[in-house]
């Protein structure tokens, strides 16, 4: 069954109204029609709801069904990544997303070649944003990732001090020929609520961006002896931590 996000609420009749893209989908390009049954995440819980009536602005649902099964991963992993070059952060965001990333920052590293336009970070966030929700829908979740603007390295210091365990990929981390093993890092945080990792931009991170993190509590992670591209890092953490928690 298709799934659908709204931020409406439940009426106490059980019910619940959709209007929007979402509508429009569900009606003209679904070819729904009354009776028919599909997943509707409302205030992050997942209900199957059955379509009593509806035009392609305005579509009348009401609850059949709650799902008690959540298809989270049971600890909070945001990812902070460096400015890529081209589309990569839209795969990033699609990807992280099915893999059950909760936040994306993007960062504006030293070594970041692209530079945001202001005038243009929130036509490029709602785009994410996008992404993120059709990623959500797909891959039956009950959250969609939220998509921050660009931060920069003292925004990044700040918001560390929420998160219980804070990573950052370090490539030189992973050239030492004693390193430790992020699965074995993750062991450690079994009690944990939430997880900050950082990737840098295609080129890596500065030494001195490194340090600074290192001295405000971020622990150093080699992702395996292999050098990963800017878009792959994080996919690779991701599957990491989902092997390790689910």
């Amino acid at each position: 069954m298709q799934r659908y996000f709204t931020n409406e609420p439940i009426e106490e009749n059980n019910t619940v109204t959709i209007t929007g893209e979402d509508a429009h989908h569900m009606i003209q390009v679904m070819r729904m029609s009354s009776g028919d049954d599909v997943y509707v995440v409302a205030n992050n819980q997942t209900y199957t709801m059955t379509i009593l009536e509806g035009t392609s602005k305005s579509v009348l649902l009401q609850i059949k069904e709650k799902h008690v099964q959540s298809t989270e991963l049971p600890i909070k992993v945001s990812i902070v990544c460096g400015l890529p070059k081209g589309d990569k952060l839209e795969l990033i965001t699609q990807k992280a997303t099915e893999l059950g990333m909760h936040t994306l920052y993007p960062f504006e590293a030293k070594r970041s070649i692209v530079k945001w336009d202001k005038q243009k970070n929130e036509k490029k966030i709602t785009r994410l944003q996008k992404i993120a929700k059709e990623a959500a829908e797909q891959s039956h979740r009950s959250f969609i990732p939220l998509i921050h603007k660009p931060i920069s390295l003292a925004e990044l210091l700040e918001i560390s001090k929420s998160y219980d365990v804070k990573f950052v990929a370090d490539e030189e981390d992973a050239k030492l020929e004693q390193r430790q093993k992020f699965a074995d890092k993750l062991k450690k945080v079994y009690d944990k609520q939430s997880i900050l990792i950082v990737f840098g931009p295609e080129g890596g991170l500065d030494r001195q961006e490194v340090q600074l993190l290192l001295e405000n509590e971020f622990q150093p992670i080699a992702l395996g002896p292999r050098i990963l591209r800017t878009e792959t890092a994080p996919l690779y953490a991701l599957a990491a931590i989902s092997y390790e928690y689910e």
